[in-house]
């Protein structure tokens, strides 16, 4: 399999080295036996992107199984548990490449009861490509998993509307789909939605056009992926930039050297520009940004890289630079929608660890503003129980500042995970709905996350 070339520039950078706007994060999500599995093993067959060892293994294991055609499913369906059962359970991760670009899906299950795997898989996402089956249409799960990709921020949507073989690539079936879930994303915040009628186990519309769907004037779903633009997608216009080490080499090549190094996670910072280290507010230029090949003239998301200041300020791993007229809100206040992860409810009055960009601090639950039914979309204040796969409003409050900016401004800044601090488990998964500007009280903003 060969590596991808690089065929898209960021928009500040020309570095040929620096090749990460060239790769695209896509997870896929449907109801049970919508052919996820499948269309992931169509995917990676038709592109030839399968060692020769696995196919072989692909097609023993077929023949093993008595089974006709070759079950692509197997090649995300890795564990033996999810091959008894012919489902997947856990998020399986893929890497695969065309000469357009680089690829990393998440295959994520379809059960209700995994619910907390789909954010998983698709918390770092910039596609998710639902399947509907064309023989039932929109139904509760892919209500369910249109809204998560909403609250978390997925800018592309590919709705793949599958197995229309079995409706005789019915041209009035597909657009009886469209019309359902246009309704229904209506009230959500996805930006871009694209429709697609594929048949995964034959390979129609996957890789290439179908000559039985000649209605479709669309691209096949491979274009659609080497060509969504997602150089839009990070935060270009916030500069932000977590602290994750300093580095000091302590050598007589670079004595002087104090490089504070990590992952910028928004806007674009050059070396002269004026910055503030946050929480302390101790002011600073730039004097030089460093890269794995060097001296950079910028640095912007998703770079690592190693900044250098023109005076010595007290700044460590969790502190954030920001410049001096555009900052996040410092706080210690939170109000968050959660999912929850663990089997253990949520405590509406617990103490938990809040880890946010490079920042870990304890933190304490000061309430539960409600629970979200996931598919209706509607608010219940009755019932605040948050157990496991559960998505709810909440209010926290923590030990140390944050320095936070809305989740639908910024995926990094905007997000965080609660640790339980007596198993060191990962609980919950949050995305910020305040501060939104930072000047104005908590509100009711979910219906700009949404859609209620």
């Amino acid at each position: 399999m060969s590596a991808a070339s690089s065929s898209a520039t960021a928009p500040f950078h020309t570095d040929e080295h620096y090749l990460s706007m060239d790769l695209l994060r896509f997870t896929t999500a449907g109801s049970v036996d919508d052919g996820k599995s499948t269309l992931i093993g169509r995917l990676l067959y038709d592109s030839k992107a399968i060692f020769e060892d696995t196919l072989e293994n692909l097609e023993r294991v077929t023949e093993q199984r008595g089974e006709d055609n070759l079950n692509l499913a197997l090649l995300t369906d890795g564990l033996r548990a999810e091959r008894e059962q012919g489902i997947t359970i856990d998020v399986a991760y893929r890497y695969f490449a065309t000469p357009k670009r680089k690829f990393i899906i998440a295959d994520t299950p379809g059960h209700i009861q995994y619910t907390r795997n789909m954010v998983t898989g698709a918390s770092t996402a910039n596609l998710a490509i639902i399947l509907i089956d064309a023989r039932k249409g929109v139904i509760e799960q892919t209500c369910r998993h249109s809204f998560i990709a909403s609250l978390l921020g997925i800018p592309h949507v590919v709705v793949a509307v599958n197995k229309m073989d079995l409706v005789d690539f019915s041209e009035a079936r597909f657009n009886e789909i469209v019309a359902q879930f246009s309704e229904f994303a209506s009230r959500l915040n996805i930006p871009d939605i694209k429709f697609i009628p594929i048949s995964a186990l034959h390979g129609d519309n996957v890789v290439d056009k179908s000559d039985r769907t000649p209605w479709y004037q669309g691209g096949a779903l491979l274009y659609t992926l080497e060509t969504v633009y997602i150089g839009s997608d990070h935060n270009h216009v916030d500069p932000r930039f977590s602290i994750q080490t300093v580095i000091r080499p302590n050598n007589d090549a670079h004595h002087d050297f104090r490089g504070f190094a990590g992952r910028v996670a928004g806007g674009v910072f050059k070396p002269g520009d004026d910055i503030v280290s946050l929480p302390s507010g101790l002011p600073a230029k730039i004097k030089s940004i460093h890269g794995p090949e060097g001296e950079l003239a910028e640095a912007f998301a998703p770079m690592s890289v190693a900044i250098t200041l023109d005076r010595e300020i007290d700044s460590s791993r969790g502190d954030l630079f920001a410049k001096l007229n555009n900052q996040p809100v410092v706080t210690q206040d939170i109000e968050a929608m959660v999912c929850w992860f663990s089997p253990k409810p949520l405590n509406p009055a617990g103490k938990y660890i809040l880890r946010h960009t490079t920042r870990e601090t304890k933190c304490a639950l000061k309430a539960v503003r409600y629970k979200v039914d996931i598919n209706t979309l509607r608010k219940q204040t009755e019932d605040v129980s948050v157990g496991m796969n559960d998505i709810g409003r909440i209010h926290v409050r923590t030990a140390t500042p944050l320095m936070i900016d809305p989740y639908k401004r910024n995926r990094t800044t905007g997000s965080f995970i609660l640790i339980d601090e007596f198993t060191n488990a990962t609980v919950g998964a949050g995305m910020i709905l305040w501060p939104d500007g930072g000047d104005r009280a908590p509100t009711d903003q979910f219906a700009d996350m949404g859609g209620l």
